[in-house]
């Protein structure tokens, strides 16, 4: 895949080798059990939680709330959908949904995000129809300059 990629990519031994040197950690599984764990993430390292959308399921260790700054599409789908985020409430990681912006709040300037170079971020993505939409808008409009 190298040579068709638009970026170095580089193989790594393992999970926990990948994510402690990356910067960026995207996770998309339908793992019940984390694949990633607080102490492999780097000081400044943003995480996008996209799959494990069942209260039952969490792909991230909810430790990670305890140090991140964390944002969601919306708070009450966290609270239903995201077992991370119950577990991490459940352990007090956490203090419940108030401690969680949504993105639109940080898009329009009602919530800070990152305050330090060194803060983690996460971003515990469950969807929202208007995602889907503003997705498939730019798919088409690209497929279109072809």
């Amino acid at each position: 895949m190298s040579a068709s990629a638009p970026a170095q990519l580089i193989a790594a031994d393992s999970t926990e080798a990948a994510v402690v040197a990356a910067d960026i950690i995207v996770t998309v599984t339908d793992s019940p059990t984390p694949v990633i764990h607080r102490e492999w993430l780097k000081p400044g390292a943003h995480v996008n939680a996209v799959g494990a959308s069942r209260p039952t399921a969490w792909e991230i260790d909810p430790g990670i709330y305890a140090d991140a700054s964390v944002f969601c599409d919306r708070r009450e789908s966290l609270n239903a959908e995201a077992g991370d985020y119950l577990q991490a409430v459940a352990n007090g990681f956490v203090t419940g949904l108030d401690a969680i912006g949504e993105l639109g709040e940080l898009i329009v300037g009602d919530r800070v995000g990152r305050i330090a170079r060194e803060q983690i971020t996460l971003f515990r993505s469950l969807g929202l129809a208007m995602e889907d939409l503003a997705a498939a808008e730019f798919v088409v409009a690209s497929a279109a300059k072809d």
